[in-house]
């Protein structure tokens, strides 16, 4: 007897051998059931050896207690001690799957299913599995006899006679013999329907793959024909009949549970369309709707029941459309959005657990795999297998796929269906979720191997095999492209010329053969600079391919990398700073301006990183004009001055359109900015402010260069348009005023004359041909117009606009602002235009009229011939002009009353409108949503062109372009531009209502 206080024997052997309960245990072993065997050194031994000594104790009482009297249980015990593969087999199980052990306690006799140990019993197929399933009559007894395999196939697995390859396969077998098992069921139920029809069973993922989970969807597709003589009609509906029968009996829970869910929804139409076809019927669809998932889907298609003449006539009718698949334009690109939806879809709470659908999990190796096959499958036919990890050793020997990364992949994929097996087979599950509970991750772990300290083990692991993926399935697609122009070892397989621009055309190139020298440029020889980009360049392939022209982007990085590969910090930057080479891939593959920008001045590629480079938010005006002054300061002379600050200007450009870019087409890390009106401010900010300092700089530079340190006259630039409005464009010129006021004692003609020169200065400076983007400056909203003095003086503005000042003035200045020169001139000028943007009282009748007028002829003289004013982001129908005469009126009319108004942006006068109930929310959100998207039109075709445009590109390349910053996937085109008229439909329906409307507001 165990003194009080003191732990027995048994109970420190139960924890040496793995029990987590000793106390339970040894109560268990205590029971009259065991008595027989409780002494024996061999039991604790072989319990201690499973993943779950505790269940596996608790499941071997169970099952004796359950034995048919005395001499069943003495037989169990006798051979479990006797016999080791029975022991092995029996306790693995137990240990392994409460699932299997409830099934055992139910039928007390299947343990004996366990006994056998002759070769074949080794390594079942199909045949003996149908043995298995013979005695089976109706659904019951179907899942008792399917139980009773599904046993000896856990038990294989648990103990290692057969790895994850061979036990989904044998998962598969069984699958297949129990749908025979259940179409036969349902036959003889019904020898009427069976008669009238041919009746195919086609197996689909991973069922039709050969590599089955323990618990998890049977996916299957039908196909029926009449049998001669009989009515096609009928045909169908008789086998439709047998085909929802045999779905019941897998699919029906009974007292014996269910076997699996029979899922037709990956049929044509999915469940819209008939659960039954006929081949014309399935080949009609695959030829003329199929979507590219769809044929992807067909990789796995394997004939399983029925009627196996008419399936494999299926198959081989169709494997033809599936190795043209890659043909089909956006091929790749709906194969890698379909993945990125797959992972959209997981719930947040769920997807750091998710070992099969998330980033790192089992899909990620299976789409990779399958892309590769369909691109390379069509000339080489040994890639065509169903099953995941046969194919990826095709890819490798045909150096399709890097040998190494072949080899981690497939590591990481048995890993993780190892794991997924183990999950499963507890309860006999369908669940894809790592579980929280360390008693659960315990055993796991113990079941994978892993003794030690199972739960760190485990989780270490799973990270590790889950990095290998993530890093891996991307990179497994663009490295061989390397592997193919680089300088490999001799006898290493690469992909021949002909492959590679295979792969390049799927990937969207249009002009695979330049790609290639460009490779071949970049990643060939010994150099440190060579070997660093064959490790960057498979990423950066992916990158530029998620674009609209990926050979720009290629072309463009190639040229940066010429320019900048001997500077060692290009390199450490792209490599060692995450952020920075998908930053450059997303910039150099836009479009025309940022690469256009980055060329005159590589260097500026620094600002892209996370570290020292600045970063890409952009600047405030403070900061831009303090480095634009001190530059003008230490130039000798006033062109010199200007050009430090017109590389200033350039270098300023690149950074807010790479944030723009980067910001709309999102990164690995961070979605697309889903806020456009965002975007649309934070580039109208940083352009105009960017404007100005380089205005201030020019200003600075020409005075100085002339005068010194002090102009004859007091000088103000007045920002006008969209540069007043803090809402310029990449390609918009400077709208101004200039205003000047002469000093105490000198003449107002010499005042004039130095005003004059600055003006012109400034202008010839800011358009001297460089390799700096010019900066226009346009004064044409001066009084009088273009007829009128380039600049007054401040005294000459009030006694032109308090004599002579027209409608269209007081509108125009509306947006008046400050942006250059003598601060408080400035600010004078503005207290003096006040009276006229915002009358007292508002505008009368005849002025509203008037404005409306000019709207209108501007609507018809103004618009370019032969375009669509559907698609006119500047003057056609609810473009940027309707939302902002419309806008202004409002601002003419009431600013006065309301201080809201009284600002030269276009999206905070709306706000304030809406809250002072001027204009409803809901209009107000039409209008800003169509002003928003027409300026990020324009905006596009900027960056994608390379010079400004009010209209849709009309080169089908350069349009895709636009609808990718603006968020519209390949092939969607014809959805941005009705989404575009739509938008502005609605616009122009408020702009008719408020703006030329009667009602007064």
């Amino acid at each position: 007897m165990t003194a009080p206080g003191r732990r027995s024997s048994t109970f420190t052997r139960l924890l040496r051998h793995g029990f987590t309960d000793p106390s339970a245990a040894e109560r268990l072993l205590e029971s009259t059931e065991l008595a027989p065997i409780r002494n024996d050194p061999v039991l604790l031994d072989a319990l201690g050896a499973t993943a779950d000594p505790d269940l596996a104790l608790l499941g071997l009482v169970r099952l004796v207690e359950a034995q048919d009297g005395h001499s069943g249980q003495r037989e169990l015990l006798d051979t479990l001690i006797a016999a080791k593969p029975l022991r092995d087999r029996l306790l693995g199980v137990l240990g392994a799957s409460a699932a299997l052990g409830d099934h055992l306690a139910r039928h007390p006799l299947d343990w004996q299913a366990l006994v056998m140990y002759e070769p074949q019993d080794l390594h079942p197929g199909t045949a003996e599995f149908e043995r298995g399933l013979a005695m089976a009559t109706d659904p019951v007894s179907l899942r008792v006899a399917y139980r009773r395999c599904l046993l000896s196939i856990a038990a294989r697995d648990v103990c290692g006679t057969t790895d994850l390859a061979e036990t989904a396969a044998e998962l598969a077998d069984l699958a297949t013999a129990t749908l025979r098992a259940a179409l036969a069921i349902a036959r003889a139920a019904a020898p009427e329907d069976a008669a009238l029809c041919r009746l195919a069973v086609i197996a689909m993922g991973k069922c039709g793959g050969h590599e089955l989970n323990y618990v998890s969807d049977v996916d299957v597709i039908f196909v029926g024909e009449a049998v001669d003589g009989a009515d096609e009609g009928k045909a169908l509906r008789a086998a439709t009949r047998l085909a929802s029968h045999l779905m019941r009996i897998c699919s029906e829970t009974t007292v014996e549970g269910s076997i699996w869910p029979v899922d037709a929804n990956l049929r044509p139409e999915g469940r819209n369309g008939p659960l039954v076809r006929t081949l014309a019927s399935h080949l009609a669809y695959y030829q003329r709707w199929a979507k590219t998932w769809e044929f992807q889907a067909l990789l796995k298609a394997r004939p399983v029941a029925g009627d196996i003449e008419l399936g494999e006539e299926y198959v081989a009718t169709l494997a033809p459309l599936v190795w043209q698949a890659a043909e089909r334009e956006n091929f790749v690109a709906d194969v890698q959005k379909m993945r990125r939806r797959v992972v959209e879809n997981i719930p947040v709470a769920e997807i750091e657990r998710e070992l099969k659908l998330g980033p790192g999990g089992l899909r990620d190796v299976e789409f990779a795999v399958q892309l590769l096959q369909l691109v390379h499958g069509r000339a080489d036919t040994s890639l065509r297998s169903g099953t995941t990890l046969d194919a990826l050793k095709a890819l490798a020997a045909g150096g399709y796929v890097g040998r190494v990364d072949a080899v981690q992949l497939d590591d990481a994929y048995r890993f993780l269906r190892s794991l997924e097996h183990r999950i499963q087979l507890f309860r006999l599950r369908r669940t894809h979720l790592v579980p929280e509970d360390e008693t659960d991750l315990r055993r796991i772990g113990r079941s994978l191997g892993l003794r030690t300290e199972p739960i760190t083990e485990l989780n270490r692991e799973w990270r590790r095999h889950a990095s290998v993926v993530r890093r891996l399935h991307e990179k497994l697609f663009y490295r061989p492209l390397l592997d193919a122009v680089a300088q490999l070892a001799p006898g290493e397989s690469r992909l021949s010329p002909d492959a590679a621009r295979e792969r390049l055309v799927a990937l969207g190139y249009a002009d695979p053969a330049s790609a290639l020298r460009h490779l071949e440029a970049l990643a060939s020889g010994v150099s440190r600079k060579a070997a660093i980009q064959r490790t960057l360049l498979p990423v950066l392939l992916g990158w530029f391919a998620d674009s609209a022209n990926p050979d720009a982007g290629l072309l463009n990085f190639r040229k940066v990398s010429d320019a900048l590969g001997k500077t060692p910090w290009y390199l450490r930057l792209l490599r060692d700073e995450g952020a920075a080479a998908e930053n450059l891939a997303r910039v150099l593959s836009a479009g025309r301006l940022a690469p256009d920008l980055l060329m005159r001045a590589p260097e500026a590629v620094a600002l892209l990183g996370d570290g020292d480079g600045g970063g890409l938010e952009p600047r405030d005006r403070a900061h831009l004009e303090q480095e634009i002054l001190a530059a003008v300061g230490r130039a000798s002379g006033g062109e010199a001055a200007v050009t430090a600050a017109r590389g200033v200007r350039r270098r300023e450009l690149f950074r807010t359109a790479a944030i723009d870019i980067v910001n709309s087409y999102g990164t690995e890390e961070t979605p697309a900015k889903a806020d456009q009106g965002a975007l649309v401010d934070l580039v109208g900010g940083a352009v105009s402010d960017l404007t100005a300092a380089t205005l201030a700089g020019t200003l600075r530079a020409v005075v100085r260069d002339s005068w010194g340190e002090t102009l004859p006259t007091r000088f103000a630039v007045i920002g006008m348009g969209r540069f007043g409005g803090h809402e310029l464009g990449y390609g918009s010129d400077a709208d101004v005023l200039f205003v000047h006021e002469p000093r105490e004692g000198v003449d107002e003609q010499e005042a004039s004359r130095a005003a004059n020169a600055v003006v012109s200065e400034m202008r010839r400076l800011l358009q001297i041909p460089s390799a700096d983007p010019p900066l226009l400056i346009d004064a044409d909203l001066r009084p009088e117009g273009k007829s009128g003095p380039l600049v007054r003086t401040l005294n000459s503005y009030e006694a032109y606009y308090r004599r002579w000042s027209l409608v269209w003035e007081s509108h125009a200045l509306l947006r008046a602002e400050p942006v250059a020169g003598d601060t408080d001139l400035g600010q004078r000028f503005i207290e003096l235009i006040d009276l006229l943007r915002y009358p007292a009282e508002g505008l009368g009748d005849d002025a509203v009229r008037e404005i409306r007028r000019l709207k209108a002829r501007m609507e018809t003289e103004r618009m370019p011939r032969g375009a669509d004013p559907t698609l006119h982001t500047k003057l056609g129908r609810g473009g940027l002009s309707d939302v902002e005469w419309t806008v202004q009126l409002l601002q003419l009319r009431h600013g006065w009353a309301e201080p809201g108004l009284r600002t030269t942006r276009t999206r905070e006068a709306l706000a304030a409108a809406c809250a002072a109930e001027l204009i409803s929310a809901e209009d107000a959100s039409t209008l800003d949503e169509a002003w928003v998207l027409a300026t990020r039109v324009r905006n596009a075709v900027m960056l994608v062109r390379g010079r400004a445009g009010d209209t849709f590109p009309s080169d089908g390349r350069e349009l895709a372009a636009v609808g990718r910053y603006l968020g519209y996937g390949p092939g969607h085109v014809g959805d941005m531009l009705d989404d575009y008229r739509r938008t502005t439909r609605r616009a122009r329906a408020v702009v008719e209502e408020l703006f030329y409307g009667a009602s007064e507001r």
